[in-house]
């Protein structure tokens, strides 16, 4: 009985000396969300562009990279990202019978930053808010008359996500956001954009 109790008082004592060895092998709940990030994005894209032009939809695709700090429960971060689109919209009858208007989507360059709370070790719920540059070619015909433009539109960009870890560097991600941009080509075509993104990264 005696080497039994001593056998397991024994037991007891590794693995209470274990544990904290094994804690420490992944990283604390207050820096799960902390470093470098980058990540690869897919998605639905959706421009309206004005009641008078109308809407298109197409896939949205890119990468991002970012910075996250993490404060308790609380995260921040700054990020920038890069995207192309297969976008476009068309339109008839815009000024005269017979015409005809497009406008493409191309690359969209992004810079901001996002807050967050941790909603578990693994979860993080964020919103986000920047700067938007996006570059749009527009196309006119009337007849034998073709007017053709391409302009990079200053906007803003607001979205909200959710971010969960698959793994000890690596995690997915879905996110929606809106943004915002004016005219192109001398013409306010009211761009408002509407997205909904998945993406897989990798944090440093």
């Amino acid at each position: 009985m005696r080497k039994l109790v001593l056998t397991a008082a024994a037991s007891a004592l590794a693995l209470g000396i274990a544990a904290p060895a094994l804690a420490q092998d992944g990283p604390p709940e207050d820096s799960a969300f902390t470093g470098p990030r980058i990540e690869a994005l897919v998605g639905y894209d959706k421009v309206n562009a004005g009641s008078d032009v109308g809407s298109s939809d197409g896939v949205a695709y890119g990468g991002a990279i970012g910075y996250d700090v993490q404060f308790g429960r609380a995260i921040v971060g700054i990020e920038g990202e890069i995207t192309g689109s297969t976008t476009d919209t068309r339109t008839s009858n815009l000024l005269v019978a017979g015409d005809r208007f497009r406008i493409d989507a191309g690359r969209d360059l992004y810079a901001g930053g996002r807050v967050g709370i941790a909603i578990s070790p693994l979860a993080l719920g964020y919103v986000k808010a920047g700067y938007t540059n996006a570059r749009f070619s527009a196309r006119y015909q009337n007849g034998n008359t073709t007017i053709e433009d391409s302009e990079n539109l200053d906007g803003y960009r607001l979205g909200a996500g959710l971010e969960y870890k698959v793994g000890p560097t690596t995690y997915i991600k879905g996110e929606y956001r809106y943004s915002h941009y004016g005219d192109l080509a001398g013409y306010d075509i009211d761009a408002d954009r509407h997205q909904l993104l998945a993406g897989v990264g990798v944090r440093f």
